[in-house]
């Protein structure tokens, strides 16, 4: 008797999973079942209805392995982790997290520095209080010096899409402009930033020195630059210093079952 239970069990599973497939409704991508992305996308959604809003928890997740001697082994696995993480933790719905990695198929999903700069306007779209929103990015960091006259140390960080030898880097003003500048009272954003030079990747006004245990300004000298936020909190985490360089690894990441400790002690989600 249970052995026909569950045979009827699968079979209702399985025409269900049929009448999804000829509706267009599965949640996975028929391109590609190995997304993660769900099926339409996060861009999709956003861009079908101005009336449509997501829930109040919205993540951008961004891995990039690049090619040849640029190549990165560790990150697709760092995007997996972080989205486990933030759907098993932090109550973030697959629905509202977008992530871009060189192995997705569709185009709008690679992460050229056309489609992160639409996707970091896709994070903050719309935001109002209450919102919790995560920029999350493994990939490659460098830095260049400062033409605009902004920085205090002289020096502007950037993040390398996986064109930037065609298309160049995006650099922490465009960053703070993106998702910084338009944070409402009331809005709460993390970016957690594992590349190299990224301690100041998001430009904002103050940065915390741990050996001094203290809080520094890092307004523009000249006060010719806007940094700061439209009443909502910014609150960044980066791999390393602006003047280091962090560690690419294949070694598997911390089980979302046990959550990072790091995150859990200082996010708030």
């Amino acid at each position: 008797m249970n052995s026909v239970v569950t045979e009827i069990g699968a079979s209702k599973k399985l025409i269900v999973k049929v009448k999804e497939k000829i509706s267009g409704n599965d949640l996975t991508s028929s391109k590609n079942p190995d997304s993660l992305n769900k099926k339409p996308s996060p861009l999709e959604i956003s861009g079908s209805s101005s009336k449509t809003r997501p829930a109040g928890k919205r993540a951008l997740l961004i891995g990039v392995i690049y090619k040849s001697e640029h190549k990165l082994k560790g990150t697709i696995n760092d995007v997996k982790s972080m989205r486990e993480f933030l759907i098993l933790n932090c109550g973030f719905k697959e629905e509202n997290i977008l992530v871009l990695t060189d192995q997705e198929i569709e185009p709008e999903l690679i992460p050229t520095k056309k489609n992160i700069l639409e996707s970091l306007e896709w994070l903050v779209k719309g935001c109002q209080a209450g919102d919790s929103l995560v920029f999350y990015f493994s990939g490659h960091g460098v830095s260049q010096p400062d033409f605009d006259g902004d920085e205090r140390d002289g020096i502007s960080e950037t993040i390398c899409p996986v064109d930037f030898m065609t298309e160049g880097m995006i650099v922490d003003n465009d960053i703070n402009s993106a998702i910084v500048w338009p944070l409402k009272n009331g809005v709460t954003l993390h970016a957690i930033v594992d590349a190299c030079h990224s301690g100041t990747v998001l430009d904002l006004e103050h940065v915390y020195n741990r050996q001094e245990n203290k809080w520094e300004d890092n307004s523009p000298p000249y006060g010719n630059a806007r940094k700061h936020s439209d009443g909502g909190l910014a609150i960044s985490l980066s791999a390393c210093l602006d003047n280091q360089v962090a560690a690419d690894t294949t070694k598997p990441q911390i089980s979302a079952s046990k959550p990072f400790d790091v995150y859990k002690e200082h996010l708030i989600l």
